[in-house]
């Protein structure tokens, strides 16, 4: 019998891995808090000076910091691409106001006596900051130090998403898997490293102010060294690069089927869904896993890799439920059913490609797309109860929520609500289980491998075959979790790797294996 893997042996598999995004985590933080400084203590100083344009400064270094911090992210990525710039950029802004504000009321709470009797001693105004105003303030300006950095910790584990590393890929994979030992794992040092640098920053704020003056030219030096931290781990400058979601990171039908079938050892990166197929386009990746039937293949001109030892099964999505749904809501099946069939991989990649690529709405597709197979019926009175549907955070999972929305709304009196983007395959999984939601849109690809954790005997017994791997799914979830498969829907969303079509025309590399020997070769 197989004993529980603990929170000690993941950190002693992951220990080079967790010291490489520990060391990337501090770099980050001290570049953006460095930059901070730099910017922020002289507009501290400027703004004491003219007072009337305190509001002004510290109101944008206030709205700054209101911005959610993903959502800052996000509109880095447009400006900056992905990595550590739109990282780095994101961290200083969030840095800025403390380091702003605890200058300025540093310099105007320095004693009025104390100026007077500098400025009747002949000191210039540059004298009488230098000497007077920073060192009496610099405990309250290092008390906003203290703060940014501690933030900007925290905030940094989002880097990970946007492939600019840090401790948030241990955090998100364990998100997406429902792995605790992977959270703690990220969780844990993000923790330490924000009480360690905290305490050693109120160790310089309660120094002796006769040595603030070499304290102004020693601590930037320190945050420089720190800073550096972040190029440390960068042993693989040179080598191609992969950029994978949190979830694909962590599954058998993943990257750890990548590693113990095919032998493909490459610095990987966590990166969200959302940017990495522009990311493989603007050659900052060089390979990325995706779907296949993802609208961006097309449009950013990659080619999906033949999978030539089957690591990935059919993944024919289908909606699922709790047995107990269907019994309550008798007249649910058979709207949904009506989706049977219809869509296949040519279709569900052309409504992807609309909301991926061209942004569509997710609702604006599902209805075109009801609407061009006569299924578009006006919505019911909605007396008869409410249907909770959820997605994963990918294209596809909002589309389908919606054009199931619409179906139970045109043909039975439920009433429909979505709940989409809720993350990986675990959350929304237990979210149905839980009774949060009433069903979703699954593959059986993923509640083979991932949800019902089959024996390799018998997923490689029936892997080949799309018909064998639906029956084995929908029999074992209805026995272990009371959950029914409905009619698959018709299209297979198979995990894939993907390159940009002129690297593997260039490289002659058409296959998982082939990539495995070019990458061998070039390590």
């Amino acid at each position: 019998m197989e004993t529980k893997e603990t929170l000690f042996d993941f950190l002693q598999q992951q220990s080079g891995k967790l010291l490489e995004q520990t060391l990337t985590h501090t770099g980050l933080t001290f570049i953006s808090v460095l930059l901070a400084v730099a910017i922020g203590v002289p507009a501290g100083i400027f703004i004491s000076r003219r007072k009337k344009l305190s509001g002004l400064v510290l109101g944008f270094a206030g709205v700054m910091q209101t911005i959610p911090s993903i959502a800052l992210l996000g509109f880095m990525i447009p400006l900056l691409g992905i990595g550590p710039k739109p990282a780095i950029v994101a961290l200083f802004l969030y840095a800025l106001l403390p380091i702003i504000r605890n200058t300025y009321t540093g310099i105007q709470g320095v004693d009025a006596t104390v100026i007077e009797a500098a400025t009747g001693m002949g000191m210039s105004r540059r004298q009488l900051l230098y000497k007077v105003q920073l060192p009496l303030a610099m405990p309250v300006i290092l008390a906003g130090v203290r703060t940014a950095t501690v933030i900007n910790v925290g905030v940094a584990t989002l880097a990970a998403y946007i492939a600019a590393g840090g401790l948030g890929e241990f955090i998100f994979g364990g998100i997406a898997l429902n792995n605790t030992n992977m959270m703690l794992a990220g969780a844990i040092p993000a923790a330490l490293l924000a009480i360690l640098f905290d305490w050693l920053l109120s160790l310089l704020q309660h120094i002796n102010i006769r040595k603030t003056r070499k304290m102004v030219y020693l601590l930037p030096l320190i945050f420089l060294v720190l800073s550096s931290f972040y190029l440390l781990p960068d042993t693989y400058r040179g080598k191609m690069l992969a950029g994978f979601t949190p979830e694909f990171m962590g599954r058998k039908d993943g990257y750890l089927g990548l590693r113990s079938v095919y032998g493909l050892h490459m610095r990987t990166l966590v990166i969200s869904d959302m940017i990495m197929y522009k990311a493989a386009y603007e050659k900052k990746l060089d390979v990325i896993s995706g779907s296949s039937t993802d609208g961006r293949v097309k449009a950013f001109d990659l080619v999906v890799l033949e999978d030539d030892k089957h690591i990935f099964p059919p993944y024919y999505a289908a909606p699922i439920l709790r047995n107990a749904t269907l019994t309550k809501y008798p007249a649910l099946a058979p709207a949904l059913n009506r989706l049977a069939g219809r869509i296949n991989d040519s279709i569900m990649t052309e409504l992807n490609y609309r909301v991926d690529y061209l942004k569509q709405n997710p609702e604006t597709v599902a209805r075109d797309f009801l609407r061009s197979q006569h299924l578009l019926q006006p919505a019911g009175s909605g007396t008869e109860g409410t249907i909770r549907i959820g997605s994963k955070i990918f294209g596809d999972g909002y589309i389908l929520a919606s054009i199931y929305k619409m179906l139970i709304e045109g043909y039975t009196n439920y009433a429909a609500v979505t709940k989409t983007g809720l993350g990986g395959t675990k959350i929304v999984f237990d979210a149905l289980t839980n009774d949060q939601i009433d069903l979703y849109p699954e593959y059986t690809g993923t509640g083979l491998l991932v949800l019902l954790e089959t024996p390799q005997h018998i997923t490689d017994s029936i892997i080949g075959d799309k018909q064998k791997v639906y029956n084995y799914v929908s029999q074992a979830f209805k026995k272990e979790f009371d959950i029914v498969w409905l009619t698959p829907i018709g299209f297979n969303n198979t995990y894939a790797l993907m390159m940009r079509k002129t690297d593997a025309e260039k490289w002659h590399i058409n296959n998982i294996s082939a990539l495995t020997d070019f990458v061998n070769k070039r390590q």
